[in-house]
């Protein structure tokens, strides 16, 4: 069976980044995509008690009233969430993915991607949802709950999509980090593409080799690999270097044993993230 990835979407700025992300990915991988949008368990209408202290008839009027606006506002938000894939999957077909899927669910996002993720290569996720708040930088809700839960490598998705030429890794030697390296070794997705293995800290012995031993078995695999080490706080040496080196992609394990470990789960997280605007593939 052809893997997929599965796409999240919420109708948010980022809903678009993640399909045309998602169709990158089908076309240089040959997976197939599906479209997932979660009608989360928060869309209902406001429970409060409205009846006060009213007579018992015009409170079962009341009641009945809610009631029907209750189910009035589920089907519109039904109606909503099919329309967000109906733009999903057309923004797919323009991009020529050959096989696309879309799936509306009740419930929670978490517990969703858990139930569907089994056959599916990785999970493409926006930075922010509809409901974070831009002007203050806030990261969407579901994002560091689905990092936690997948056992699949999860794309944070930026707010605009870019070709990908140059990926950096960020590595600390740790079984996560030499996932990472694993991953893009084996993956067609990162095929012909530059790649800088990267580590925080002074320069030593050690460290060089680790590198070293990482950027060998990029390059038995195929790829262009250097290496380079940078001093500061990871968070912010590496999101300069993203930047100032113009890498368009930025790949590191979910959990290390090193500064980089706060990167992914933990406050470091949120600024990491915050800092780098191209796509960030966090693999477990």
């Amino acid at each position: 069976m052809t893997q997929k990835i599965i796409a999240l979407v919420d109708g948010s700025t980022y809903s678009a980044s993640v399909c045309d992300h998602a169709a990158w990915i089908a076309g240089r991988t040959g997976a197939a995509v599906e479209v997932l949008h979660v009608l989360g368990r928060r869309e209902g209408v406001d429970k409060q008690d409205l009846s006060g202290t009213i007579k018992l008839g015009a409170r079962t009027a009341l009641m009945e009233e809610l009631a029907e606006l209750d189910a009035q506002r589920a089907k519109l938000v039904v109606h909503r969430g099919r329309a967000i894939l109906e733009d999903a999957h057309a923004i797919l077909t323009r991009a020529w993915v050959a096989e696309i899927t879309t799936r509306l669910r009740n419930g929670d996002i978490v517990e969703t991607v858990a139930e569907i993720e089994a056959d599916a290569s990785l999970i493409l996720i926006g930075k922010r949802g509809e409901a974070a708040d831009f002007a203050k930088g806030h990261l969407g809700s579901n994002l560091e709950r689905i990092v936690r839960a997948s056992h699949k490598p999860v794309i944070v998705a930026s707010r605009a999509f870019r070709p990908v030429q140059k990926v950096l890794v960020a590595y600390d030697g740790g079984a996560s980090a030499m996932k990472a390296i694993d991953h893009i070794a084996g993956s067609p997705l990162f095929a012909g593409l530059q790649v800088t293995v990267a580590t925080v800290g002074a320069p030593s012995a050690e460290v060089k080799k680790g590198l070293d031993d990482a950027s060998a078995m990029l390059r038995a695999a195929g790829l262009q690999a250097q290496t380079a080490i940078v001093e500061g706080q990871a968070e912010t040496a590496l999101a300069k270097m993203v930047e100032a080196d113009g890498f368009d992609m930025l790949v590191m394990g979910a959990y290390g044993h090193s500064r980089i470990r706060s990167l992914v789960i933990g406050s470091t997280t949120t600024e990491m993230l915050r800092a780098c605007k191209v796509p960030v593939v966090l693999v477990r």
